[in-house]
């Protein structure tokens, strides 16, 4: 009975020491409790806080609240922490009574919840897909864009629909106003040459690009020479893997090739195609009778390499040749025709590099360089064809060759800093040649050319002070050798973040560019032209959903003044000024209606110049008070279709007819054309989505422009002696395009599908 007893109080023993040591410890534990907020004094809920290198914490309750003991003593760091804000170490010295602590935590700059700087500007990009406008896809899905950059483009608010001229029209400017970049160089000759009263498609096929910055105004200080609007575009990097493809249609054949290295660090592609209007011109009725049916060559190549696991090297290069002549029934002469051909061969490369640097330094540099040819000729014929020469009309009859070069060269250094904040600085060189060789009735020959050189320095930094505020400022030096003069352009933007994915943004920027060169040479000394930007703005972009509302105004100075100047209308002065002024909405929804998705844009436009031969300040040709467009892409799963709709408006723009009466310029007529209405419809058909292991990718197409054949009118052209006026019209009121697109290797149609969903 002893041994057992004697267990018994061991055990006992033991259990009242280990309750008076528990007892103790409890005691001996303190309390840390207090309240976690942000810097603008909000309950931080889901804060985690707890003592360095021990398990003693707790997690802040909805009210920013929190509490819990621990036995640690002596001097600790309290840690705490929550995702999007920056980690906070305090140091507490715990000694034995309760202590309260309050901690404030300060939001990390985030790409993911930071504010953007968008004020002016439209972004699609891989890197932005919250901001997200419009993408390769979108640009072929466009109904009334007929897989055209800009086309697709002018479905945005802050364009004109011009249908008789190429290029984009922004905001009151002219389509020169407006520039294009491609992995950061100015690019010249964008477009096909012009052609009297129709408007030409952009040279690129939108599936080369990753990336679209579409400025309507305020753009970065990276870039200049534009009064009025940058498209900015970034080029693709590595495919995803080796494809070819081939594309037929009534109007085209093209075969392309892409080859992916083994080791995924290199690649390259060419790719050709053949456009003949023959057939498209056969069937449907053009206002012009062809001599010469548009016939286009088009060639590509690129190769990429990664030069390290940071840095990309990338070439481009494009050929395309072109010809084409019509005749249209001659205003001046009634009876006769008017003879235009075009012969064009264009060539353009562009080589980029960029690379990360060692202490957050980013270097970027790119080289581009355009050729470009145009051989046109011009008459009055008879009814057989065969030209003719009329007292008083001889300018009818004339051939000019036209070669220009243009050489772009840019350096960008950036040094990233704390948080998303950077600063980034370089310099720019453009230099341009034209030689133009005109030859008149006779066959006198008068030759000239034009040499110009502008060099530029820029420097602007992104300064993201939170999440929710940030600034951008930027300054920008040119200097043109033509002109002999030099400018400073000023440039800032601030963002601030009003609610979740809702921000208000203001955009001031002063933009420099220099007199178009169709009115170069002149007899006297010009200085740039002068546009300075002033807008605001509110964007909201929540689950697939965008909102934006913008106002702005545009101040002109320095516009040039145009007078006869020998045979020809050259720039006498920069005499011109002017405004615009305007607000604008977008709305893009592909969240309330299943695989269905649609944007709204409308513009209204105040805008008055005066510039070239204009009497005083007007509203020019070019600009119409209201635009809207209303675009909708449903995809059908079942049936494997993508049906896209498109509906284009523009009030009616203002003509006029201007001449010279002794020493002034005057109204002989004007008036106000039709509304412009236009409504497309196209149906891409993908029948191999959702089979598994296919090899080969198909896209059927379908697509008709001006479905109501509505007539639609851009204007009036007059005789020579002002007394007749003709309607400037579309080549045909209704134009249809079916074609096959077929891919090897890649899943094109899948990327449609995707965008659809």
């Amino acid at each position: 009975m002893f041994v057992p007893e004697m267990k018994v109080m061991k055990r006992l023993i033991l259990f009242l020491l280990l309750i008076i040591t528990a007892a103790i410890n409890l005691s001996a534990q303190v309390t840390i409790k207090g309240i976690i907020k942000d810097n603008k004094d909000k309950p931080v809920p889901g804060a985690s806080i707890a003592i360095k290198d021990s398990y003693d914490g707790a997690t802040a309750d909805s009210s920013g609240r929190y509490s819990f003991k621990t036995s640690e003593k002596g001097k600790q760091l309290i840690v705490v922490s929550n995702i999007g804000y920056k980690t906070v170490e305090q140091p507490v010295s715990i000694e034995g009574a309760a202590i309260t602590l309050d901690i404030t935590l300060k939001q990390e700059v985030t790409e993911l919840t930071a504010v953007v700087l968008s004020a002016g500007s439209f972004e699609a990009s891989d890197r932005k897909r919250a901001a997200a406008v419009l993408d390769p896809i979108d640009i072929v899905t466009t109904a009334s864009a007929n897989g055209d950059i800009t086309g697709a483009l002018k479905t945005l608010p802050g364009t004109q629909q011009i249908g008789e001229s190429e290029g984009l029209f922004v905001r009151g400017g002219t389509a020169a106003e407006t520039k294009t970049f491609i992995d950061g160089t100015l690019v010249n000759n964008f477009f096909f040459s012009s052609v009297p009263n129709i408007a030409q498609f952009s040279r690129f096929s939108p599936f080369i690009f990753k990336g679209t910055v579409f400025s309507t105004g305020g753009y970065s200080a990276l870039y200049g020479q534009a009064l009025s609007s940058a498209l900015i575009l970034e080029s693709i990097d590595l495919p995803e893997q080796s494809s070819a493809n081939i594309g037929i249609t009534v109007l085209s054949g093209s075969a392309g090739f892409q080859q992916l290295s083994k080791k995924k660090n290199s690649s390259w592609g060419i790719n050709y195609s053949y456009t003949d209007l023959s057939l498209a011109f056969a069937v449907i009725k053009q206002r012009q009778d062809f001599s010469k049916v548009p016939v286009y060559h088009n060639l590509d190549a690129n190769f990429r390499v990664k030069t390290s696991k940071t840095g990309m090297l990338k070439y481009y290069g494009y050929y395309s040749s072109n010809k084409l002549g019509f005749t249209t029934a001659s205003i001046d002469s009634v009876g006769y025709l008017d003879r235009f051909a075009i012969s064009n061969a264009n060539h353009y490369h562009n080589l980029s590099w960029k690379e990360n640097l060692p202490k957050r330094w980013k270097i970027m540099m790119g080289a581009s360089y355009t050729n470009n040819h145009d051989k046109i000729s011009s008459s009055l014929q008879d009814n057989n064809k065969s030209d003719v020469l009329f007292a008083g009309l001889e300018f009818k009859n004339f051939a000019l060759d036209n070669r220009g070069n243009f050489f772009n060269a840019k350096t960008v250094l950036e040094k990233k800093l704390k948080g998303l904040s950077a600063f980034r600085f370089g310099a720019e060189y453009n230099y341009s040649q034209d030689k133009v060789r005109y030859k008149d009735y006779n066959g006198n020959e008068f030759p000239s050319a034009l040499k110009e050189q502008i060099k530029s320095l820029f420097a602007e930094g992104d300064i993201y002070a939170t999440n929710d505020i940030a600034v951008k400022a930027g300054l920008r030096m040119e200097h043109s050798s033509l002109l002999d003069q030099t400018n400073i352009a000023p440039r800032a933007s601030v963002a601030y973040k009003l609610g979740k994915g809702s921000q208000a943004s203001i955009a001031y920027g002063v933009f420099y560019q220099n007199p178009e060169r169709r009115y170069l040479p002149s007899p006297n000394a010009l200085d740039f032209m002068k546009a300075t930007h002033y807008i605001l703005q509110y964007q909201k972009v929540l689950n697939q959903q965008s909102l934006r509302l913008e106002a702005f105004y545009k101040k002109y100075k320095g516009l040039v003044k145009t007078g006869v100047v020998g045979f020809t209308e050259a720039a006498v002065s920069n005499a011109g000024f002017g405004d615009a002024k305007g607000v604008e909405l977008f709305w893009r929804d592909k969240k309330t209606f299943k695989n269905f998705d649609y944007w709204i844009s409308y513009s209204f436009l105040d805008t008055k110049r005066d510039f070239l031969n204009f009497p005083f300040a007007i509203t020019p040709n070019f600009a119409a008070k209201h635009t809207a467009s209303l675009v909708a892409k449903k995809f059908v799963q079942p049936w494997k279709l993508n049906l896209n709709a498109a509906y284009n408006f523009a009030s009616g723009r203002p003509y006029y007819n201007i001449r010279l009466d002794g020493s002034q310029y005057k109204f002989t007529d004007r008036g106000t054309i039709p509304s412009y209405h236009n409504v497309s419809f196209a149906i891409n058909y993908l029948p191999f989505i959702g089979k598994e292991n296919a090899k080969t990718f198909a896209v059927y197409v379908l697509q008709v422009s001006n479905i109501f054949n509505i007539k639609q009118t851009y204007g009036y052209q007059y005789s020579y002696n002002g007394l007749r006026k003709q309607e400037i019209l579309p080549t045909s009121r209704m134009f249809v395009f079916i074609g096959a697109f077929i891919s090897f290797g890649v899943d094109r149609s899948d990327e449609v599908m995707n965008n659809a969903l």
